[in-house]
């Protein structure tokens, strides 16, 4: 599909890459259009929300543009710059939903497997019919958002799967769910033989090339450890149940841009790796116009934003939502907008691009503000990049 661009945007991408320079947030006369673009979509929702630091990054054609803004912490802290570590929440299933469908590619499981075949513990519970891919799609029955307060270990965990009973039939209805997905990752992590935290780390990460991606922040990196804020107080993750597998990957700016361009052109990965990258990209069912992926939520492109808000509302977020299955699952396709949320008390994230536009964004702030300001964001970015999708937000 041929790329459209605006006219004074693709004068200034072309200008951009004749001269090699990178666009930061500092404002320098290198930046044209495209920093007036995204300055005016974030900075009037971080000035909304009270978002002391945000790390954006723009991808087109191959090519990243940083835009940074804010501090990293509101006492004492740096300019935030996009190497500058945050908490993405929820986008940290795409990291989960990738490892499963490397596994799967490599032999390690099927996504059609039962749930109780890598945890003998739960044989004779409902995850004798639950698949992993139930797990990996939120379609196991109704799982819950999160774990009851009583679930604080790996034991209390096995014995709240053991007696809980679905709402649905597997594959009926979609809740999302960080038990869910948790435990998909859990699973996936048994069937490759290693804990789940140095798959990522010393697996999927690297594998990928992100230099400064982790479950586990090394102490030489603590000092670019944004903070989050919550009620005007800092704070960070903490340990849960399944965190690591539902939520606990930190990044930065310039690596999640990378993980970006690996979804949508993995053409210097490992060919196990770029198999395993389409797989999640496959389409299992749709609630509403959203279809659901393998950690991914993706929309038919070009797409409205009322499309994109729907799929992500508190009825879809919060609420278990009868599917239209997909029969057969549609293969990964490039004519589709890709995106993924993700948050954590002090933290808000967004992610989305469109691989047959080749273009793509990132935005990490350190706040949890809300998603819907973020996805008005970046559809405002895209749609200067993109006249299809202003011609789609103009209908």
């Amino acid at each position: 599909m041929k790329k459209i661009l605006t006219t004074s945007i693709r004068t200034l991408v072309a200008a951009c890459l004749l001269c090699g320079a990178t666009a930061h947030a500092a404002g320098s006369s290198e930046q044209g259009q495209l920093q007036r673009t995204v300055d005016a979509a974030i900075r009037p929702a971080m000035k909304a929300s009270n978002v002391p630091g945000m790390a954006v990054a723009v991808t087109v054609g191959g090519k990243h543009y940083f835009f940074n803004y804010g501090v990293t912490a509101k006492q004492g802290g740096k300019n935030v710059t996009e190497n500058t570590i945050f908490e993405i929440g929820s986008i940290s299933k795409t990291f989960t939903a990738t490892l499963a469908s490397y596994a799967q590619a490599r032999g390690s499981l099927s996504l059609s497997d039962k749930a109780s075949k890598y945890l003998p513990a739960l044989a004779g519970s409902s995850f004798d019919t639950i698949s992993l891919l139930d797990l990996g799609t939120y379609s196991a029955g109704g799982l819950p958002l999160q774990f009851p307060e009583a679930v604080t270990n790996p034991d209390k965990m096995v014995a709240y799967f053991k007696s809980w009973r679905p709402d649905y039939a597997p594959g009926t209805h979609r809740r999302y769910s960080n038990p869910s997905i948790g435990l998909f990752g859990y699973l996936v992590a048994r069937s490759m033989g290693q804990p789940f935290d140095d798959l990522m780390e010393k697996t999927l990460f690297p594998a990928l090339g992100l230099k400064h991606t982790y479950i586990r922040v090394p102490q030489a990196r603590m000092a670019d450890y944004a903070y989050g804020y919550k009620d005007d107080k800092p704070t960070r993750v903490s340990p849960g149940v399944l965190d690591s597998e539902a939520y606990g990957v930190k990044t930065t700016a310039a690596d999640m841009v990378r993980f970006v361009e690996a979804n949508m052109n993995g053409a210097g990965l490992d060919d196990t790796l770029q198999r395993a990258i389409a797989g999640t990209h496959t389409g299992y069912f749709k609630v509403g116009e959203m279809t659901q992926g393998l950690g991914w939520e993706m929309y038919d492109y070009p797409t409205q934003l009322d499309s994109i808000l729907a799929g992500s509302s508190s009825q879809v977020v919060f609420e278990a939502n009868k599917v239209a299955r997909l029969d057969p699952p549609r293969s990964a396709k490039a004519d589709v907008l890709v995106n993924k949320t993700g948050s954590t008390n002090g933290f808000g994230a967004y992610v989305v691009y469109i691989p047959a536009q080749k273009i793509g964004i990132v935005m990490l702030a350190n706040k949890n503000f809300p998603v819907a300001a973020r996805i008005k964001a970046a559809y405002q970015i895209l749609m200067a990049l993109d006249g299809k999708l202003a011609a789609a937000g103009a209908r």
